[in-house]
Formats: C-alpha cells, structure tokens, sequence
C-alpha cells in the first residue's frame, strides 16, 4: 500500500490546480474582449466615407459582410442598399459570416438579422446600428 501524500504536497497540488484554473479564466475572458477578434478600439460605424467595391458584388435580396470594414450591406431590391455595423453589440466582436440572411458573431453566438439589424439571438440586446450607404457611379459608398 502507499502512503497517502503529505498535508504539505496537497496544499502544494491545490494551489496548481488553481492557479491553472485562473489562467484558464484569464484566456476565457479574454476571449470576450474586442481586441480578440477584430473589433480593436477602432469605431463600430465608418467616421468618414468609406468605398466598399462594386454595387454589384451584393445580390439583390441578399447582402455582402465586409470584414475588414466592419459592415454588413443588403440590397433589399434592385438599387437599394441597406448598411449596418458588422460590430456585435454584446461584447465588440466582429461578425464573421452570414448564413441564411443571418449575421454570426463568434464570440458568443448573438445572431443579427442582416436586412433590418435586429437581433435575432443572444446574448446581444440592441441592433446593429445603421450607417448611411449610396451607390455613386457603380460603386458602393458607406458612412
């Protein structure tokens, strides 16, 4: 039979486990932050005009996610154009794909409706804010 560890080696072994535990908080956590995913500390809606691309790269009842730009446009019908922020109003993460004319944040599931920005899922409560599209000479302009 073995002995059984000494008083001093548990409290030892406890303190590891929960110093891991506490990292392993401290990543989860960090995981929440914007930073971790694209939003950073730049704003959720362009302060200056912002060209996007052709018009024609967004599908007339469909809508095109821009990353990069933190935007979401639908086109409604055949010239009109709808934009939001493809910024998570939960947490800052930025959305990263649209699956069935839903906008997915990753971060913690909240999903957007992309023709309207209403949330469709949780955690998030508030739309993603509008923000002012054109189409000028073939291209789309946001903001």
């Amino acid at each position: 039979m073995s002995a059984s560890p000494s008083p001093a080696r548990r409290t030892v072994l406890r303190g590891a486990a929960a110093l891991a535990g506490a990292a392993g908080a401290g990543a989860a956590l960090a995981a929440c932050a914007p930073e971790s995913n694209s939003g950073g500390n730049t704003p959720a809606t362009p302060t200056a005009p912002v060209e996007l691309g052709a018009a024609a790269e967004v599908p007339v009842g469909g809508a095109k996610l821009y990353r990069e730009r933190k935007l979401i446009v639908s086109c409604p019908a055949e010239g009109q154009y709808k934009a939001f922020s493809a910024q998570c109003t939960h947490a800052g993460c930025v959305l990263d794909k649209i699956v069935e004319g839903e906008g997915n944040c990753p971060c913690h599931g909240s999903r957007f409706d992309v023709a309207t920005g209403k949330v469709l899922r949780g955690p998030a409560t508030d739309p993603l804010p509008a923000v002012p599209v054109k189409a000028e000479n073939g291209k789309l302009v946001a903001g």
